[in-house]
């Protein structure tokens, strides 16, 4: 278990703040990202309108509120509210870490689909929502809490070939369902896997995600606050590192594998990942659209990245979950011990937070930027 940095509470912001640690050999841990802290949310909720609109959302336009029904075009299905949802099912951490940003963690009664622990801030709440499942929970599981909305993460959760259930499964038995835009727009989830990326992500997704639950529970201008305190953190960490820029300094992320002397899952072009690589200018190895693509370590070994990145997580599906068995295989296998990173000790073990499309992703445009500096590769 990874230690966090505790946050920052009740310092008159919406995020808590994060830092870079430094351990041996040259290894650099990206830790969970900046989060709205509760105490702050508590605030905001308290605090009266007029007060509200002059302390938060200075600059930030006023939101209407929500004229039910409500429809909303989410991942080419329209679908329609009459109501502010009050029991909500989550498959995906991002999608509910989300929710309890908003301060909607009492309309939250099931939570599914876990890679790490919930930020700390959120610890209270979370505490006393049921977890139906570490990984994917089963359609008649999600049903038993007689939710009133579902939202996921990812399509292949729910949408065209849903693992947890179609949306048009829960049509039937009519409990409107919401996906994450981060994993659909510019992006084509029909084939296997995790899809293809047609288009690079953009923390745009996000704050559209975050607008549109906004809409859907008819807290608006909480929802606009979050987004502009992001945007802000975001453009504060990119203007943090224009002095620091990796210019095509190559790199590979690394998810995870089924085997962990087998393929491994890493990062494509058009991710996550590759957005901080890009706010970085920074060069993926990795130059296909598939979201997380098998690669094998010859590949890798052709490309030599100059740094590793290896993704930290309390999942195990797989057994390159672990992040010690990670670095195990990187120093012992005899492809991967001779790549340029690992003879250099060049390896950042991130987060996986800020590999998801979420709350967690603007902390790694800085920390990845000071960690590459850190190896002597920046100009």
């Amino acid at each position: 278990m990874f230690a966090k940095t505790a946050a920052r509470t009740c310092a008159g912001r919406l995020t808590a703040g994060h830092g870079p640690s430094y351990g041996q050999c040259n290894n650099v841990t990206l830790e969970a990202s900046l989060v709205p802290t509760a105490c702050n949310l508590v605030r905001l909720l308290q605090l009266s309108g007029a007060a509200l609109l002059g302390i938060v959302l200075a600059g930030v336009a006023v939101a209407a509120p929500t004229q039910y029904p409500l429809t909303l075009e989410n991942c080419r299905e329209s679908v329609t509210f009459a109501a502010p949802p009050k029991r909500v099912v989550a498959i995906g951490q991002t999608q509910t870490e989300i929710l309890y940003a908003l301060g909607l963690g009492d309309r939250v009664v099931g939570t599914a689909v876990w890679f790490s622990p919930v930020a700390k801030p959120y610890e209270a709440v979370n505490a006393k929502v049921k977890r139906l499942a570490d990984n994917d929970p089963s359609f008649e599981a999600v049903l038993a809490q007689e939710p009133d909305l579902v939202t996921a993460m990812f399509e292949w959760h729910v949408g065209p070939n849903g693992i947890v259930g179609k949306r048009e499964q829960f049509a039937r038995v009519k409990v409107p369902t919401y996906v994450s835009p981060a994993d659909c727009v510019g992006k084509d989830n029909s084939g296997a896997g995790d899809g293809i990326r047609t288009q690079m992500f953009t923390m745009e997704l996000v704050y559209r995600n975050i607008r549109e639950f906004g809409q859907i529970f008819d807290v608006s201008d909480r929802a606009e606050a979050l987004v502009a305190e992001l945007k802000a953190r975001e453009d504060k960490a990119v203007a943090a590192v224009a002095s620091l820029k990796a210019r095509d300094v190559p790199v590979v992320v690394w998810f995870s594998s089924r085997d962990i002397k087998g393929d491994g899952f890493m990062a494509g072009k058009n991710g996550v990942p590759a957005y901080i690589l890009s706010k970085l200018g920074a060069r993926n190895v990795i130059t296909t659209n598939e979201e997380w693509p098998l690669v094998g370590w010859e590949s890798i070994a052709a490309a030599n990245p100059a740094v590793i990145v290896a993704v930290k997580m309390d999942r195990r599906r797989f057994p390159a979950d672990d992040i010690e068995k990670k670095l195990d295989f990187l120093r012992t296998d005899p492809v991967a011990s001779k790549l340029d990173a690992v003879k250099n000790n060049r390896i950042v073990i991130m987060d996986v937070g800020a590999t998801r499309a979420g709350l967690e992703t603007v902390d790694g445009i800085e920390t990845l930027a000071r960690a590459i500096a850190g190896f002597g590769l920046s100009p």
